[in-house]
């Protein structure tokens, strides 16, 4: 075995306090930063799962409302047609006056193409209706 000197050892044990301060040094808060971040990410996250529960029963509640909104005005349009009675007007005839041409305001304007639009392809004449 090797024997060493006061002086060596000496040094020996001022390069083991050194490591020691040196390590030390090196982690200094840096455990408590990455358990910080780590922790910070887990609520984080959870905060985020949460929410997006709480945003698909908000949508799945949203959506089974319309459905039950969409039913009630089917069946109410069902009974509608059926108490009803019948238009007796042409139901191809618009007489509203922001439908009409600004040059035609006497007479009703027809759905000739029956396109639900009158338009200038509808303003040709029929056969009693020469202007």
């Amino acid at each position: 075995m090797t024997n060493f000197t006061t002086d060596q050892w000496i040094i020996l044990g001022l390069v083991f306090v050194l490591g020691l301060l040196v390590g030390m040094w090196m982690t200094s808060g840096g455990r408590r930063k990455w358990k910080e971040r780590y922790n910070e990410e887990v609520t984080a996250r959870k905060a985020l799962e949460t929410r997006d529960k709480e945003r698909e029963t908000t949508w799945a509640t949203r959506e089974k409302e319309l459905r039950e909104d969409a039913d009630r005005r089917e069946a109410a349009a069902r009974a509608a047609a059926v108490s009803a009675p019948a238009a007796r007007t042409d139901p191809y005839v618009d007489d509203r006056l922001r439908d009409r041409h600004p040059d035609d305001f006497s007479g009703q304007r027809r759905d000739l193409d029956r396109d639900g639009v009158p338009d200038n392809y509808d303003r040709r004449p029929l056969d009693g209706d020469r202007r």
